[in-house]
């Protein structure tokens, strides 16, 4: 198995530099990383270093809360489009879904799902499931699945827990083949991600993706 076109290779804390995307991207490049995952104040910059390759540059949306208004998200979504993101990973409005106003999370994803497909883009939904029930990652499985989404995605990394093994084989099912799975936030070593792939993720989020092609292990926060 080449693990590493599973992997969308990650830097997303805030203070991350210049010079350590310079790094992201230059490892992606050497170990043929399926993409690099972004802020979008970094993504014009990380697909200029990383033309002409086959390393694709995934942006965040709304990240890391999912709480701003969904023209907030369709304006993101379109800005780094244009600045040259091949991904978007958006991130559900966890507390309107709380209130079950699934009409609106509905159309929160509809939006940036129009706007990111109408430039051939994807977009992943990240459903942080730390915050949801099994029952309640079902339906949050099912609204993107109704919205058009591509891949539903485990978690930010920016809360209290990541991906679980649970959590994905949960989503797999829920999604029923009508779109991928995502798992991120965790995944700290070879073992874990080949874990991850057998419970039913397509895609990998790691920060810690050099240390799972080399077989090593580190402490990683995302």
């Amino acid at each position: 198995m080449n693990i590493a076109k599973y992997i969308d290779h990650t830097l997303l804390k805030p203070e991350a530099s210049r010079k350590e995307v310079e790094k992201l991207c230059g490892e992606a490049l050497e170990h043929g990383f399926y993409s690099v995952c972004l802020n979008g104040c970094r993504v014009k910059y990380a697909a200029d270093l990383l033309d002409p390759s086959d390393v694709k540059v995934c942006a965040v949306i709304g990240f890391p809360l999912g709480a701003c208004a969904t023209k907030n998200k369709v304006c993101e979504t379109r800005d780094v489009i244009e600045n040259g993101a091949d991904e978007i990973d958006m991130v559900m409005n966890i507390g309107k879904f709380k209130d079950e106003n699934y009409e609106y999370v509905l159309n929160d994803i509809e939006s940036v799902v129009a706007a990111a497909h109408s430039s051939g883009i994807i977009v992943k939904v990240i459903l942080e499931t730390c915050l949801l029930s099994d029952d309640e990652i079902i339906k949050a499985c099912e609204i993107c699945v109704n919205a058009g989404a591509d891949f539903v995605k485990t978690s930010t990394g920016f809360n209290k827990e990541g991906a679980t093994l649970e959590a994905v084989a949960i989503m797999k099912k829920a999604v029923a083949g009508k779109a991928l799975v995502k798992a991120a936030g965790g995944v700290r070593n070879y073992q874990t991600a080949i874990d991850f792939i057998g419970a039913g993720a397509d895609r990998l989020g790691c920060s810690a993706s050099v240390a799972i092609v080399s077989g090593e292990e580190i402490v990683d926060s995302y």
